[in-house]
């Protein structure tokens, strides 16, 4: 089999088990990586001692990550289990790297409020409405227009972390930002289909079972890119969400401008929304499903922020 046919098969495979697309393109280039690294071996050649150089390799010459580690060797396990269907003893032995557990960096109300005054325009509503909701940055991009509810106040989260959706609180002062952001996006959705475009990518194959869906209103993107763009996976041509890149550049300057001490990337936006939730008196289990963590133990981590730990005990040098 050539190269290029058994790189097709692992994409038909990937897209068979509704990998996003950002994990297939992972996945790719792993698989590459380990064939390249073995001399152009065919994997079914190998065995999980060369699956384990591999990953020595990875820690040791290259010193990547322990997260980036474990991507590989779930894109190899993804190789032989789904793609070869070959089951090598002792593969699933095969130690997984572990992730350190940082306590994240914890932001002042004041701090927040200078980082969103920073920011203007839908980067400004985006990272508000992560601090406020607790979202993701790929949640947050994802938002479809049926996902708001200004009557109930709420936002859904569809196929979080885990394929999980999630109900979460629509922050009162942004509901008018929002309905602006929605206009905004109606009209560039009616030059579309103006066009003769106007389709937006559905997951599930809902374009079939829903006949026109992809043109529905409902289901187009809260914020919408401002060109339309390639789908890698279909070649058409359609408007996608604001690509994340936009969003994180004005985060990290907005932060770098307000705190020049701390750093922080649109992830610690969600973290300082659960830390606050925590100092206001929320319990423990109501932040967890917000999060949408699946083990109370993950949400814990936010605990820090109490009476506990450093900020809880009196240096003996003050007394």
């Amino acid at each position: 089999m050539s190269s290029s046919k058994f790189l097709e098969q692992v994409r038909t495979t990937a897209r068979l088990r509704h990998l996003s697309h950002k994990t297939e393109q992972a996945y790719l280039q792993h698989i590459k990586r380990f064939i390249l690294f073995h001399g152009k071996k065919h994997p079914r050649e190998m065995c999980e001692n060369h699956i384990r150089d591999y990953l020595s390799h990875l820690a040791v010459e290259r010193n990547v990550s322990a997260s980036t580690q474990n991507v590989a060797l779930a894109a190899l396990l993804f190789l032989y289990r789904d793609v070869l269907k070959l089951k090598l003893e002792r593969i699933e032995d095969v130690e997984r790297a572990r992730i350190s557990r940082h306590l994240p960096v914890v932001f002042t109300r004041n701090e927040v409020r200078t980082i969103l005054n920073n920011l203007t325009g839908v980067s400004y509503l985006a990272a508000a409405l992560m601090y406020g909701s607790g979202l993701r940055l790929m949640e947050c991009l994802r938002l479809r227009v049926k996902d708001l509810d200004f009557s109930y106040n709420q936002i859904t989260v569809r196929s979080g972390k885990g394929d999980r959706d999630r109900v979460t609180p629509m922050p009162a002062r942004l509901k008018e930002p929002l309905r602006k952001q929605l206009l905004k996006a109606r009209l560039l959705h009616r030059q579309d289909l103006h066009e003769g475009f106007g389709k937006v990518f559905l997951p599930y194959a809902l374009a079939r079972k829903l006949p026109g869906a992809e043109r529905d209103w409902a289901w187009q993107f809260v914020f919408s890119a401002h060109k339309r763009s390639i789908d890698p996976r279909t070649g058409s041509e359609r408007r996608h969400h604001l690509h994340e890149s936009v969003l994180q550049k004005a985060v990290v300057a907005a932060m770098r401008k307000a705190t020049p001490a701390k750093r922080g990337t649109c992830h610690l936006l969600r973290h300082i929304f659960a830390t606050h939730l925590l100092e206001d008196g929320q319990d423990i289990r109501t932040i967890q499903e917000l999060l949408g963590h699946k083990d109370v133990r993950t949400t814990m981590i936010y605990t820090h922020v109490l009476n506990r730990g450093g900020r809880g005990v009196r240096s003996p040098l003050d007394r």
